[in-house]
Formats: structure tokens, C-alpha cells, sequence
């Protein structure tokens, strides 16, 4: 009798009962611990090389990045084949460990690993985050000479890499040679890319050529499509358009998750029109599962933008009986309306917030716009101990190694005056762009997504 791998056994598992991996195993953590369990019955589960892929996965979602290279390290040579180097790629790539990922993807180079497109795609992902570009357009140039075949994903990024850099005509050029490969077939998500790319050139037109487009390629069941279309629709300006695909979305799905929701009430804030933001806000309110903080955000971003802030002091307790538990991003929103009023205490006391709860975020980081602007109150307050308070929180934070943060810090046995207190301000104003670069845009993110279902 065939012996039954643990990734066989899950799967039938799970099927017998009719429901999903992600709906059984209730967090990674249950799944982490569903497979140790049957790692110490060898007699009765054999490990497979896609079974240590997905281990090596999970604990780097559970554990962390240094317990899955000792997981790796600690395979057996017959586990260790494209699967699992793979996953190990992948995981460095979620993490942007640049120059891990760059040794590995060498040694899978020289274990005749890279003879497709995932890992490329991987590391075309990867140097996408970083705006390395011309590594982007180097990996696509690699594949054609090596006659390595571009799929879906490989001309999605390369579009996205081009857009990003301003270039229309390479941008188009890429579009061109995919739709004369007859082996691909353009999906909604690069018409999205597209859309994306040309509203960041300020080319709506074409955008709005490439929505429609996306529209026309929706299939089956798949609601983040809609997120897109919702988002995108508002970046052009068009809200008919948004309430267009909004109510042709509630059609097609009797429940909309709290992304969808987030899409819908994110653009119309963009667009100006609070009243329907906070319309829909009510009826998520009043459906949802969970109180996600991200959409509520929304609205009070928007008060503290138009320098209301006792608006949203007033909507953060409205959430808070919603049962938001405010996240760094909430706190620091808070923070900026106290700056705008003058009030150092409330506006620290914020900020302390936002850094005591950043310990759950792996995305948040504190702007620094938000930095500048509360340092310049204290110089102007002459209020040294408060900007001395933020200096330790950063200090103390795990954002104390990253480099643009370490400048601000400066010496810890400096004592701030007036002169340091205004060194600091200029290298905060000069490095926002550097913080909100290392973010993940909503593209990117989308792909690489993509490419974690496909190992």
C-alpha cells in the first residue's frame, strides 16, 4: 500500500468535510502544530518535499525567519529540491532579506533550479519592493535569452516595473509582446496593473479603457477584482462609477467582507464624499463579522484632514463602542490632530500609543512628516523634554536599527537643544518619501499573493 503523505492526509481531510485549509485550520498556528503532530508519527506519515515546503511556510509565519532557515537547515538532503529552496526563497522575499535572497536564488542557479518562471518571479517581486527596476527589466532579459518561458505573472510584474518608472512606451512595449506570446493570455489583474500604472502617469483616459477591461474578466466567484475596480474608480475620479460597481458587486454577493467594504468607503473618502463614506460605514457596522480599525480610520483620517479635530475624537469613541481596538495607525492619526492643535501632551500621548501597539504590526511605521511636524512644536514650545520623550521612544522601538529612524535618533547620551532639536527636523522632513517607499503598494502586494498560491 502506497504510503500517505501529511499534505495528502490534511487535504483528504479536509475535503471529506467539505470545507477549505483556511477555514479548518483556524490560524496557522492550529496548522503549524496539525503537522508537528504528525512529523513524530513517522510509522504512520511520510514527509514529502511539497510537505516541507509548506512546513518550512508555516513556521516562518508562526516562528519567524530564523526558525525556518533551522528547519531548512535541519531537512534531510533528499527533502531539499526546488520546493523547499523555493519556499525558503519566498520567505526571504516577504521579509526584503535582500542579500539572503540574492545568495539563495544563486544556489538554486547553480542546482539547475531555475529553469521556470516562479523563483524569477519571486525575486522580480522582491526587487519591485526595493524600486530596483532595472533588476526587474534584468530578469526578463535573462529569461528570454535563456528561452525560460514568461508566464502571467512575469509580464504582470514587468508591466508594473515599467509603470513604476515612469515609462509609458516600455510599459506598452511589454503589453505588446505579451499579447503576441500565444502562450498567455491576458487576465484582469494586468489590466489592472495597467490601470494603476497609467493613473500614477496621469492618464486617465487609458486607465479607464483598462477598468473596463478588467470588468470584462471577472470569473466565477472572485470578489478582489471588485476590490480593485472600487479603488481604482475612485483614483480617477469617477464615484457614478464606484456606486456602479459597488451595487453590481451586493448583487452578485449576498456578503461583502470587510475588504470590500474598506475599498468602497476608501475611495469615496478620496473622492469627497463623506456622506456616503459614513453611509456605508453604518451599514458595515451593522453587518460586520469583526471590527476591522482600518476602515474606521478612513473616516477619522478624513476629519483630521480637514482639521476637525474634535470630529474624530468624537468618531474614535463612537469606534471604540463599536468595538474597534484602535491600531498604531489609529494613534497616530489621533496624534496629527493634536499636532495641528497645539497640544503636545495629547499628541505624545498618542504617539506612545501607537508605539506600545506596534509590537502586533509588522507594516506600521511612524511617518515621519508626523515626526517633523511634532518635533517643530516642541522647538517652537520650547519643550525639549517632549521631543526628547519621542527621541526614546524610537530609541527603544524596533524601528531603532532601520536607517532613516537611527539618524533621527543620534547619540543616546545627547542632550537635545534647540540647535539638535532642528538637525533632527530636517533629516525627518527629507525622509518621509524613504518610509512610504518601503511600503508595499496594493499591486505588488496583489502579486505576490499570487505567487504564495503557487508553491
Amino acid at each position: 500500500m502506497k504510503s500517505i503523505t501529511i499534505s495528502d492526509y490534511v487535504h483528504l481531510f479536509a475535503s471529506n468535510v467539505f470545507i477549505s485549509h483556511a477555514q479548518f485550520f483556524e490560524s496557522n498556528e492550529k496548522m503549524f502544530q496539525v503537522y508537528d503532530w504528525m512529523n513524530n508519527r513517522p510509522e504512520r506519515f511520510r514527509v514529502s518535499e511539497s510537505d516541507a515546503a509548506i512546513q518550512l511556510d508555516l513556521i516562518a509565519k508562526v516562528r519567524g525567519v530564523s526558525s525556518a532557515e533551522a528547519f531548512f537547515l535541519s531537512l534531510e538532503d533528499k527533502l531539499k529540491d526546488k520546493r523547499t529552496y523555493g519556499a525558503l526563497l519566498n520567505v526571504y522575499v516577504h521579509s526584503r532579506s535582500k542579500e539572503k535572497a540574492e545568495s539563495l536564488f544563486d544556489t538554486m542557479r547553480s542546482k539547475g533550479y531555475v529553469i521556470h518562471a516562479l523563483p524569477i518571479n519571486v525575486m522580480m517581486t522582491l526587487y519591485m519592493n526595493l524600486n530596483e527596476y532595472a533588476k526587474v527589466d534584468m530578469l526578463a532579459s535573462e529569461m528570454m535569452e535563456k528561452n525560460i518561458q514568461l508566464d502571467i505573472y512575469t509580464y504582470n510584474i514587468w508591466l508594473s516595473s515599467c509603470g513604476s518608472q515612469g515609462s509609458v512606451e516600455k510599459m506598452e512595449q511589454v503589453f505588446e509582446q505579451m499579447e503576441r506570446d500565444p502562450t498567455i493570455v491576458p487576465n484582469w489583474s494586468t489590466f489592472s496593473t495597467l490601470a494603476s500604472m497609467y493613473i500614477r502617469m496621469n492618464q486617465n483616459e487609458k486607465a479607464e479603457k483598462c477598468l473596463r477591461k478588467v470588468e470584462g474578466r471577472i470569473k466565477g466567484r472572485d470578489r478582489i477584482p471588485f476590490h480593485y475596480l472600487l479603488s481604482l474608480y475612485g483614483s480617477v475620479g469617477k464615484k457614478d462609477e464606484v456606486y456602479r460597481v459597488w451595487n453590481t458587486y451586493k448583487s452578485i454577493f449576498p456578503r461583502i467582507p470587510n475588504l470590500g467594504y474598506h475599498a468602497i468607503i476608501s475611495s469615496l473618502v478620496k473622492l469627497d464624499d463623506i456622506e456616503g463614506a459614513e453611509k456605508l460605514y453604518e451599514e458595515w457596522i451593522s453587518v460586520k463579522s469583526s471590527y476591522d480599525p482600518r476602515i474606521g480610520n478612513l473616516l477619522m483620517g478624513w476629519y483630521v484632514k480637514k482639521d476637525d479635530t474634535d470630529k474624530a475624537l468624537s468618531f474614535f469613541e463612537q469606534i471604540s463602542n463599536d468595538g474597534c481596538i484602535p491600531n498604531s495607525n489609529t494613534w497616530e492619526i489621533l496624534s496629527e490632530g493634536h499636532i495641528a492643535d497645539k497640544r503636545i501632551s495629547e499628541a505624545l500621548s498618542c504617539l506612545k500609543e501607537a508605539f506600545m501597539v506596534a509590537g502586533g504590526s509588522k507594516s506600521w511605521r511612524p511617518k515621519p512628516s508626523y515626526l517633523s511636524a511634532f518635533l517643530e512644536l516642541c522647538q517652537e514650545q520650547n519643550d525639549m523634554e517632549s521631543a526628547e520623550v519621542l527621541i526614546g521612544l524610537l530609541r527603544q522601538s524596533k524601528f531603532s536599527k532601520i536607517k532613516v529612524y537611527a539618524s533621527i535618533i543620534g547619540s543616546p547620551d545627547c542632550t537635545i537643544d534647540n540647535g539638535e532639536l532642528q538637525s533632527k527636523i530636517d533629516i525627518t522632513d527629507r525622509t518621509d518619501d524613504a518610509v512610504d517607499s518601503e511600503n508595499m503598494d496594493d499591486d505588488s502586494q496583489m502579486l505576490l499573493n499570487q505567487l504564495d498560491s503557487r508553491f
